[in-house]
């Protein structure tokens, strides 16, 4: 693998893990645009994105690290009970993640495999974005993360799984959710990121095992060499949007979604003409 594939690769994956652009859209679209197939569909490609996922969740537990200790620390402080709830309710959320995660993320990713799919999903997942927007105009942010139901959180779990067909993105996904049941862009957003954590580390260490005893000696140095930048990215990427979504009141998310329908549009016309030929 070139040290430039390793670079553009991980800078795409921390940024748009954390954008609500779709990573798996950006990977499956990415080798078609700049004609990797032949590195996209080698036995390396996998195992290379899941340490570039394993560098982007860790970015986020040491970004959300004292979020997380004070979330734990609740467990053993009586008059911590917001934040005992909180806890509770992204354990309820990521359930759903991790169970149809586990029995449908292959067969998922198996039907919709192409660089035409993930545009259009992209293009849905824009429509997704404006409609976000335009829920949060009609209303105001009233609830608080730690006011939401269980089953509210349960909801916001099961829409997250949506992430798993490339083209729709985990935090945009469930930051739309978040917004629908009343909070504010801020909290959407935090929740999104407090959950996904969780979900990427998880499904990431699984996985590392299996690569560190099957790797190259090469394979294994460019998922490090990737997974770190993809991590530095991410802690970036993170920062820059908590400000943003703290500093926004309305149309936080319209220039995400003009971003996933240009380029779905592009590539799908890309991809549509391609196959005539």
């Amino acid at each position: 693998m070139h040290i430039l594939q390793v670079i553009v690769y991980a800078i795409m994956q921390g940024i748009t893990e954390l954008f609500p652009i779709s990573s798996v859209g950006h990977a499956v679209i990415l080798p078609y645009v700049f004609n990797w197939k032949q590195f996209s569909e080698s036995d390396v490609f996998l195992p290379f994105v899941v340490m570039l996922h394993l560098g982007t969740g860790i970015a986020l537990l040491l970004y959300f690290i004292k979020d997380w200790i004070r979330l734990i620390a609740s467990l053993f402080i009586r008059n911590r009970r917001n934040e005992r709830r909180q806890l509770l309710l992204i354990i309820v959320a990521t359930i759903p993640a991790a169970i149809i995660g586990k029995l449908f993320e292959t067969k998922l990713q198996e039907l919709f495999p192409s660089a035409l799919s993930a545009s259009i999903f992209l293009i849905v997942n824009g429509f997704v974005l404006f409609a976000a927007d335009a829920m949060r105009r009609r209303r105001r942010a009233t609830k608080e993360l730690s006011d939401l139901s269980y089953g509210r959180a349960l909801i916001i779990g099961i829409v997250q799984t949506f992430a798993l067909i490339p083209g729709f993105s985990r935090s945009g996904i469930t930051m739309t959710a978040g917004l629908s049941s009343g909070m504010s862009y801020e909290d959407s957003a935090r929740f999104s990121f407090l959950l996904a954590t969780p979900v990427i580390l998880g499904a990431a260490v699984l996985e590392v095992p299996k690569l560190m005893h099957a790797g190259s000696p090469q394979m294994i140095h460019d998922g490090l060499l990737g997974g770190l930048i993809a991590g530095i990215v991410a802690i970036l990427a993170t920062a820059f949007l908590m400000r943003y979504f703290r500093t926004s009141e309305v149309r936080a998310l319209r220039p995400f979604g003009w971003y996933c329908i240009v380029i779905g549009v592009v590539v799908a016309i890309m991809a549509g003409v391609g196959a005539h030929f």
